[in-house]
């Protein structure tokens, strides 16, 4: 299992150190296999698309289809080469994502003593593990007090063990070199955080997902046309905590480009319900699909 693991992170470094103007000539060959020859999961990118757009015609649905599949393709290529960013350099070369408002998420920081950031499966979301490199203003700097280890992404578990240390790696590629401690599992997150309590800290976690089977939650909310349970971890801690918690958008502006967007739900959790933090998180989210519908991920069983 070791020398297996070994050799595909060697293979994935290899890869990863090419342009990424090469990986996205390959894009093209991975949405391909993906769509054509492997028909991975296309009745139920059909079916997720139909219901979430009931209006749109056939054609109009097999349209973003295709440029979903496209999409995703891209999201491959550019996580493949992500995984050879092992320092911010090559991330401010690229300007591969940028903050388009930061001072919201400056502001939200200094005035809570926490800040939850719900994210979703829209834009390359396996690009969140660079957030420390993307800031590119000439005085860049994390804000006063904030450790790279205080900032906590929050990863569900893949079942082969050697591809959840493969790809927890490449997710975290550009703060390696910080022997960064942030990349946090689900089952952990909790026991994490108090025992960093007196830290303030910033949580990063997609929330967008089907609850876990052994989750007791029945909070629903209604998201592109349909009842939509929620993950309910991300808002209760803010909650019990009474942090801030924002809402981010990794935002595609071009090829190769995206805009890392923070929009503000509350400033004290403590004084909203985890299910009206959730209604707020599914609202805008919702606008972000509806802007580019190709950038969600329609490959995942959302509505069980």
């Amino acid at each position: 299992m070791k020398i297996g693991t070994n050799i595909m992170k060697g293979l994935l470094r290899v890869l990863s150190a090419l342009p990424l103007g090469f990986h996205y000539a390959c894009a093209g060959v991975f949405s391909w296999l993906m769509k054509d020859v492997l028909g991975y999961r296309k009745d139920v990118v059909m079916t997720n698309l139909a219901r979430s757009f009931p209006e749109k015609k056939y054609n109009e649905l097999k349209d973003i289809s295709d440029d979903f599949y496209k999409h995703f393709g891209r999201i491959i290529a550019e996580g493949i080469w992500f995984g050879g960013c092992r320092n911010p350099e090559r991330l401010k070369k690229q300007r591969l994502v940028e903050y388009s408002n930061i001072e919201v998420f400056e502001s939200a920081f200094s005035g809570s003593n926490g800040v939850m950031v719900l994210t979703s499966h829209f834009g390359n979301w396996e690009l969140l593990g660079g957030c420390l490199g993307y800031d590119y203003r000439p005085d860049g700097h994390l804000p006063d007090g904030l450790q790279a280890d205080d900032i906590i992404f929050v990863y569900k578990r893949l079942k082969s063990r050697m591809w959840d240390e493969i790809i927890g790696e490449n997710r975290c590629a550009p703060v390696l070199y910080l022997d960064y401690k942030g990349y946090v599992s689900t089952d952990k997150v909790i026991r994490h955080v108090l025992e960093r309590k007196d830290r303030k800290l910033v949580v990063n976690m997609l929330s967008d997902q089907c609850p876990y089977r052994t989750s007791k939650s029945e909070d629903t909310v209604e998201f592109l046309h349909q009842d939509t349970r929620t993950m309910l971890g991300g808002a209760t801690l803010a909650c019990k905590a009474g942090w801030a918690v924002l809402y981010m958008s990794l935002f595609p502006t071009a090829k190769g480009h995206y805009e890392w967007r923070f929009t503000e739900i509350c400033r004290d959790a403590s004084q909203m319900s985890p299910h009206g933090i959730m209604q707020e998180y599914y609202r805008l989210l919702q606008a972000d699909v509806e802007a580019k519908p190709w950038c969600y991920l329609w490959t995942h069983k959302r509505w069980k």
